[in-house]
């Protein structure tokens, strides 16, 4: 029997992807958050889990849990080192793992647990 192949999980950097257009968020960040969420929702993203790691006031905009194949994460404290950890999970389990950032010093660490890449646009491009 062939075995399946690996799961893939797209870990989003929501502050970092929803500040990449400069179109007003910052008055309304649970609004920008839910937003978001609800663009993931319905389209057609890569991946059999997407994780929405939310901070700060974006966490009022979304409540945690698994809504379809769409998790939200509320980060604790630092969001980074809530999607670093998140990535590490998901690559310990044998996932394929791609965090979407901008931010240089996240990209670099989240390398060392085995996940790629791709820059805000990517996805702001994806979801329309």
């Amino acid at each position: 029997m062939g075995r399946k192949p690996p799961a893939t999980v797209l870990v989003v950097d929501a502050a970092n992807v929803v500040g990449a257009r400069p179109d007003g968020w910052w008055k309304d960040r649970a609004g920008a958050a839910r937003r978001l969420h609800d663009a993931l929702l319905v389209a057609d993203v890569p991946g059999e889990e997407v994780v929405l790691v939310l901070e700060g006031g974006a966490k009022g905009g979304v409540p945690a849990g698994r809504d379809a194949h769409v998790r939200v994460v509320h980060a604790a404290r630092d969001g980074d080192a809530t999607i670093l950890a998140e990535a590490g999970r998901a690559s310990e389990r044998g996932a394929q793992v791609t965090v979407v950032t901008a931010d240089r010093a996240l990209a670099a660490n989240v390398g060392g647990v085995g996940a790629t890449v791709l820059g805000p646009t990517w996805l702001l491009d994806l979801l329309g």
